[in-house]
């Protein structure tokens, strides 16, 4: 049996962390032994010990695009640097900066992370890493027939390769409506959907009246349109899953970055969605268009709100705590226990293996991380790194 020792200990299995505690584990394979509160006269660590991260929302294929964006262009420009930059490097290159960020969030504290793929660039790694994944094989384009035998495809090479993987579609704006619902469907089959929801205002201009930046956008680019709905886009989804299957939904389904989530929106996913969760990637969101979730709304209807990175197209780093920086910085009457819960457990149920991670709970093997230079009241600073201890 090991030992560690901090002056906050969050267990996220309880509404306030422990203050002086002790996590007692075992080094061969994490398992938590134990928790408590040290004796008086033990000498504690400073800092704060908490579960292992899941990153609820990545794009680890596309860490060669590391620091090659130009930043604030909104989600127009952001979709024309995707198209221009994305195939510059080739599959070593690739692969090689796949492990090297997977390798540095795994350092940094991630344990399990829900990864976006367009291809298969990043199975090698992902097979035989000791981090958990999720690969979430994103389909847009517009003829159902032929991406859907793509994309399964894709799901066999990795299925071969023992990666839990399955197809899901990307967003209103990349897709027809007949690909959106067959891919939905797919998803819905696998039991777990990831959806790229309402990140832009562009987004919903697109949807509400076919107008705005991302309208000329695809139509100066050749590309159609999604059919204008005078709704929001994430409304537009629900119909669209709702021509695959009536509602309700019992699958995980997230929807990821919710930057326009309106309270008629959150009203109408919690009538058809029994296991939905709502990822929040606040830096990307900064990168990209200078705008951030609405987390009091989010927060005062009682939504699963998970955390992710995005990718380093629209990031400067895959360091989840640097996202619960940001969050804290903009959000301060948020508990952070409650934003560690965000970033930790929420996202292992969204994957389903709140068994296993999310929490310092006897029994579970979440990984264990240390998070340095806290403040006096055990919140996050500027001056925090996280390091994995198991």
């Amino acid at each position: 049996m090991a030992r560690i020792t901090a002056e906050y200990v969050y267990t996220l299995d309880s509404d306030c962390p422990i203050r002086n505690g002790y996590v007692e584990y075992d080094p061969n394979d994490g398992t938590i032994l134990g928790v408590g509160e040290c004796d008086v006269c033990e000498t504690v660590s400073p800092g704060a010990v908490i579960p292992g991260f899941v990153n609820a929302h990545c794009h680890s294929e596309l860490s060669h695009l590391h620091r090659k964006f130009r930043k604030g262009t909104g989600m127009a420009g952001f979709i024309d640097q995707i198209n221009e930059l994305r195939d510059w490097a080739g599959r070593e290159t690739k692969q090689a900066l796949v492990r090297k960020w997977m390798d540095k969030m795994w350092e940094d504290g991630v344990t399990a992370m829900a990864d976006i793929s367009n291809d298969d660039s990043s199975f090698i790694v992902k097979a035989s890493h000791p981090m958990y994944t999720r690969t979430f094989l994103e389909v847009f384009g517009s003829e159902p027939e032929g991406v859907m035998k793509d994309v399964s495809a894709l799901q066999s090479v990795a299925a071969d390769a023992g990666i839990d993987a399955a197809p899901t579609p990307h967003s209103c704006y990349t897709m027809s409506p007949q690909l959106l619902t067959a891919s939905a469907a797919a998803g819905l089959a696998e039991g777990f959907l990831s959806y790229h929801s309402q990140e832009s205002q562009e987004e919903e201009e697109l949807l509400r009246t076919g107008t705005g930046a991302m309208y000329e956008n695809r139509k100066r680019s050749g590309m159609s349109t999604p059919p204008v709905t005078g709704e929001s886009s994430l409304r537009y989804f629900i119909d669209r899953l709702a021509a695959a299957r009536p509602a309700p939904y019992d699958e995980h389904i997230l929807l990821v970055h919710n930057v326009c989530l309106s309270q008629d929106d959150i009203d109408v996913a919690l009538r058809v969605f029994n296991n939905v969760f709502w990822a929040v990637c606040p830096l990307s969101n900064i990168f990209i268009h200078n705008a951030l979730p609405p987390i009091p709304l989010m927060r005062r209807n009682g939504l699963q709100i998970a955390v992710g990175t995005d990718s380093l197209s629209s990031n400067d780093d895959l360091d989840m705590i640097k996202e619960i920086l940001c969050l804290h910085t903009n959000y301060p009457e948020v508990p952070m226990n409650e934003i560690f819960r965000w970033a930790c457990l929420n996202g292992a149920r969204f994957l389903g293996k709140e068994e296993i991670y999310g929490s310092l709970t006897v029994g579970k093997r979440p990984g264990i991380v240390l998070v340095s230079d806290m403040d006096a009241s055990g919140a996050v600073t500027e001056r925090s790194r996280s390091k994995r201890i198991i």
